[in-house]
């Protein structure tokens, strides 16, 4: 917020409380991440995965990502956070392969963040422009699916920007999407799926 020359005190006790806002917003998220640190120390719930393993999970987490950079960036750095790796595709060397190659050679994790984005707008061609709705890239659900008959419906995360009338992939109804809020709650969601896979992680690493 700028400061005007010789502001009010109205304009002062506003500032003051948008300040005190962000402050409590900012609080109620690390509390939440308290919280649910402590509900995690219960034993988790078996997931469904395609095969029991006995190897030692995977520290690499592939993001399937659009054009949102933001949310991209924001997830790396909580994978980074609670020490995993992201897998970023584009971020990762060529070595002369087809973007398929690199896709499955790069696939080899045990878990995945997929973040559905609005980055195109689709409509039937039945219908007319004036119907067109947000939805995420193709690629990106090409990879969702991917990664769900990879590693099982356990072990793949979706996220979604909030955005009125967003398309979410019809084959996939019934899978409850996380949204990716402002205040992060996201982080809270990816920490308890992690977990439930068998990540042995903690959100303090979130408010550090």
């Amino acid at each position: 917020m700028a400061v005007p020359s010789n502001p009010p005190n109205a304009w002062w006790e506003q500032a003051w409380r948008e300040g005190l806002q962000a402050k409590l917003v900012r609080l109620d998220s690390y509390l939440g991440l308290l919280r649910t640190e402590i509900e995690l120390q219960e034993p988790a719930p078996a997931v469904a995965t395609p095969t029991l393993r006995s190897n030692p999970l995977s520290l690499k987490v592939f993001v399937v990502h659009g054009h949102d950079n933001e949310m991209k960036e924001a997830v790396a750095r909580t994978l980074t956070k609670l020490g995993l790796q992201p897998i970023i595709l584009h971020e990762q060397p060529n070595c002369g392969r087809t973007v398929v190659e690199k896709f499955i050679d790069y696939s080899d994790v045990d878990f995945a963040v997929v973040l559905l984005s609005p980055d195109d707008m689709a409509y039937p061609k039945d219908s007319d422009l004036k119907k067109a709705r947000p939805r995420a890239r193709q690629n990106v659900i090409l990879e969702l699916g991917f990664f769900v008959g990879k590693l099982g419906r356990g072990h793949v995360l979706p996220l979604h920007k909030v955005v009125p009338d967003f398309e979410m992939p019809s084959d996939y109804h019934g899978v409850l999407f996380k949204p990716f809020d402002d205040n992060g709650s996201w982080q809270l969601e990816l920490v308890k799926e992690l977990k439930a896979c068998g990540y042995n992680i903690s959100a303090d690493k979130l408010i550090e």
